[in-house]
């Protein structure tokens, strides 16, 4: 058994309070991404521009900038303030980017604004994720217990919340604007609400916590030291892959079901919803798992059934062989990112600068995985493409031993 040790002298009530107030937070955050999905065909409509996909793409492109830039930024805004008062400080920008998505696109009918509004909208929802998961991490460390993949599972069933708000307003022909501010509302009032039941930590770079801090130029150098730690860039690969192949199979599976494998675009939806859903099932049932069998063993297992899962979507066959092989590929990357934000926060000084690290690189697998996909689809074909995801699953495979649980002697323990 590899649970994580308990750290902390707060009551039981407290860290009820702070877990589910982080819950809170995933939750806001997968909410703000799919609302405006939701209603992109509204936008698109309401700015008039047609049925030609690429300046959707291009408005799509704005968000993704915004999203790199605030992963970038996101170690600075920690050292200055910290995840405490950043987590409301992002979820404003991006409920300030939501609302102008709406009001732009529905009462000023302007395209700039409406790009500005997914430029913030991705900055402020990219600075979160960092934050959200070093708060996830400090949580993890005091329950003694793990608890990051239920936290993640917490972002999916934002998500599902959105894109049933978003498809709600649509069938009762809720303008947009109307829609999406009422969403900003909410990524406001609760995000204020949820931090109200967060401690200040000074290790992850609170202000106003009991111990004192260092300079910020110090704090900086510390922050940006990281980088130089191995056993934290192996980490980082376990995350590559993972997040690599879950932000692949969000873009491409139904594509690849419809033009790999020939069937109906309902089937390539039907498939795609087997693939969310055995993720949140990974998700969800993983915690009790891992503490069972540790990190080490859960990424080596969950790796090797992407593996089969995707050799199987791959080489296809009867269509019952491409849905395993979709539930595997599901399960095989569903705990690759929180564990590996659990083990870049574990036993080691400067907790918020490991996992911002690590947060970076599997953010950024996100948001490079599908294009590298698309392009490569474009040379040698969509289903051949998705074998870069298998090499990358075997990387994550043998770099497994990094993610393993640091021994925490008694006297860390006792001073915790």
């Amino acid at each position: 058994m590899s649970q994580p040790t308990p750290t902390s002298t707060r009551s039981r009530r407290e860290l009820t309070a702070w877990r589910n107030a982080v819950f809170v937070v995933f939750i806001l955050s997968g909410l703000a991404t799919a609302s405006w999905v939701a209603r992109i065909p509204g936008v698109r409509d309401e700015l008039g521009l047609g049925t030609d996909p690429s300046a959707v793409g291009l408005l799509i492109a704005g968000m993704s900038a915004g999203a790199i830039i605030g992963l970038a930024g996101s170690s600075f805004v920690l050292v200055r303030i910290g995840p405490h008062r950043g987590m409301v400080a992002t979820l404003t920008t991006a409920a300030i980017g939501t609302a102008l998505i709406g009001l732009g696109a529905t009462v000023l009918h302007a395209v700039p604004v409406v790009a500005v509004g997914l430029i913030l909208l991705g900055l402020g929802n990219g600075m979160l994720d960092v934050m959200m998961n070093v708060e996830g991490t400090a949580v993890e460390r005091e329950l003694g217990k793990t608890v990051l993949p239920l936290m993640h599972a917490c972002f999916s069933l934002g998500t599902v919340i959105g894109a049933g708000l978003g498809a709600a307003a649509a069938a009762l022909h809720i303008a947009v604007a109307w829609h999406l501010v009422v969403v900003a509302v909410i990524l406001v009032v609760g995000g204020v609400v949820a931090v109200r039941f967060i401690p200040r930590e000074a290790d992850l770079g609170d202000e106003a916590a009991d111990a004192p801090k260092q300079p910020f130029a110090e704090r900086l150098r510390t922050s940006l030291a990281v980088w130089a730690d191995w056993k934290l860039i192996l980490i980082g690969v376990v995350m590559l892959g993972m997040a690599f192949g879950e932000g692949s199979a969000n873009d491409w599976i139904s594509l690849a079901v419809v033009d790999g494998h020939g069937q109906e675009n309902s089937t390539g939806a039907i498939v795609f919803g087997c693939f969310v859903a055995a993720m949140t099932v990974g998700r969800v049932a993983g915690g009790p798992v891992v503490d069972r069998i540790g990190r080490v063993a859960a990424i080596r297992i969950t790796a090797a059934m992407g593996v089969v899962g995707l050799l199987l979507f791959i080489v296809g066959g009867p269509m019952w062989v491409v849905v395993i092989g979709t539930v595997l590929w599901g399960l095989g990357v569903s705990l690759g990112f929180p564990l590996g934000m659990s083990a870049a926060a574990d036993g080691a000084a400067n907790p918020a600068a490991r996992v911002s690290a690590v947060a970076i690189i599997g953010y950024c697998a996100f948001l490079v995985g599908p294009p590298i996909i698309g392009f490569l689809g474009k040379e040698v074909g969509l289903l051949n493409a998705l074998y870069l995801i298998v090499v990358l699953l075997l990387a994550s495979f043998f770099a497994a031993p990094a993610v393993r649980q640091a021994r925490r002697t008694a006297d860390a323990n006792a001073g915790a």
